[in-house]
């Protein structure tokens, strides 16, 4: 489901979903720039692993 499907949904915790996961995953963020370990997303399809340090920079950008 897109974003802008969500904004039309008739659940409202359907709505605040996607508030909630944003806010997951920045405190996933912020715990691995904390304990130096890095995290793994999929981006565009592809299994990724971001460095603490690459987390940092991408923080102060």
């Amino acid at each position: 489901m897109k974003a802008s499907e969500l904004q039309n949904a008739k659940n409202p915790d359907l709505i605040a979903s996607l508030v909630a996961i944003k806010r997951a995953a920045s405190l996933a963020r912020q715990t691995a720039i904390q304990t130096n370990t890095a995290i793994v997303v999929i981006k565009d399809g592809v299994l990724c692993t971001i460095s603490a340090e690459e987390l940092k920079q991408q923080e102060q950008a």
